[in-house]
């Protein structure tokens, strides 16, 4: 389904007038549609749960023992991906507010009925949010890959719902059926996995990559089996995540087209000083829906609120470069010997990058000086190495 918000789905999602929709080129780039392979290979995990693994145990909704679905701000579950997550909710909101704002002003509606279904069934609000991520709530919405409609379903897994689909009618565009449908197959793949992260993986990637990453770590936890889920899906959870925590707790900060910096995740704290949005022009050509985010500032003097990344010693020994192709981080640090953790730090953003949901087509990259020779030596095969490493994953 690639309709990400931030994808084909989300990431396209918020690409597409809402968030593009698959077909149209979703905001983010949404996790690969599910195939006709995935789709029929048995659910069952070989692997029983570890409960002590699974973060979703801290807390549930009180709905069928449901365990609740985890937004940004809950170190609880997050652990020590709290801060990587709120970075990351922050840096989706700034690059794809423009699609965000036209899902929140198009989704009552949908929104309206996706929750009646989730209400009947008692299953957590937040996963209408797949919608958005899917398809930009466009019920039009067509992948490359065949998914149609809202939820963005394969034909296989549409008709193993009870759908109708045909030359002549196709059930994946009805709102209420293909919501009936979806939630249906979320409550199956939750009956194997008991974990919401896990479940949206699978939606995206089909059960089968999500099972053999279980049984190759052992863990039923997102975060352990991660680098061994295929990219986009990795994308697409994350994009999810965002997605799910910036219209439940920090919708407010769409239109300002930022998250403030002394904003604390978790709580409903408001910034010490009204905020409004500055204009500020493109430098680089956008892959999605509309301008650049703006800065915010403070009302009145034009100081700007979001803070320095980096010092002043850092930026002395910081080079710039721009890539327009991925290259791994590991792989990167490896090969011409640079701490994971500081790259990492500076280029706090890749991530949306690697997962084709940056809003320009190139990346800049930021190495230490002295580095730089090396890199530019083992570019070329760094970035045909990276190409195999993410096609595996």
């Amino acid at each position: 389904m690639h309709y990400k918000l931030i994808v084909p789905a989300f990431l396209y999602i918020l690409a597409v007038s809402p968030l593009q929709a698959q077909q149209q080129q979703p905001v983010v780039k949404s996790p690969a549609p599910l195939t006709k392979k995935d789709t029929t290979t048995a659910l069952k995990p070989t692997v029983k749960p570890d409960k002590s693994l699974i973060a979703g145990n801290i807390a549930t909704d009180g709905k069928k023992g449901y365990n609740h679905v985890p937004l940004a701000g809950e170190k609880a579950y997050f652990g020590d991906k709290n801060e990587y997550v709120n970075e990351f909710v922050r840096k989706y909101l700034e690059l794809h507010n423009k699609t965000l704002g036209s899902v929140q002003s198009n989704s009552p509606t949908p929104f309206s009925l996706i929750d009646g279904v989730l209400e009947k069934k008692n299953l957590p609000k937040e996963l209408k949010y797949l919608a958005v991520i899917e398809s930009a709530l466009n019920h039009n919405a067509v992948s490359h890959a065949g998914a149609v409609g809202p939820w963005q379903l394969m034909e296989t897994t549409a008709r193993m719902m009870g759908l109708s689909v045909n030359r002549r009618h196709d059930d994946r565009r009805d709102w209420d059926k293909s919501t009936s449908a979806a939630t249906k197959y979320l409550e199956l793949l939750y009956s194997q996995l008991n974990d919401w992260l896990l479940v949206i993986a699978a939606y995206n990637s089909g059960p089968t990559p999500v099972q053999r990453a279980i049984e190759r770590t052992g863990s039923h936890n997102f975060w352990d089996i991660k680098e061994y889920l295929p990219r986009e899906t990795q994308g697409h959870v994350l994009a999810f995540i965002a997605t799910a925590s910036i219209f439940e707790n920090l919708s407010k900060f769409i239109d300002l087209g930022s998250i403030p910096v002394d904003y604390k995740f978790g709580k409903e704290e408001e910034p010490l000083t009204p905020l409004i949005a500055v204009p500020k022009d493109i430098t680089g050509k956008a892959t999605v829906a509309g301008a650049a985010p703006a800065p915010l500032v403070a009302a009145g003097p034009t100081t700007v609120i979001k803070k320095a990344t980096f010092t002043d010693e850092e930026l002395k020994i910081m080079f710039i470069i721009r890539i327009t192709q991925p290259i791994s981080l590991e792989l990167l640090a490896t090969e011409i010997g640079v701490d994971k953790k500081l790259l990492g730090r500076w280029n706090a953003d890749y991530d949306l990058f690697t997962y084709g949901t940056y809003p320009t087509p190139f990346y800049n990259l930021r190495l230490p000086k002295d580095k730089v020779d090396i890199f530019l030596k083992k570019k070329d095969d760094l970035t045909k190495k990276s190409k195999t490493i993410f096609a595996n994953k």
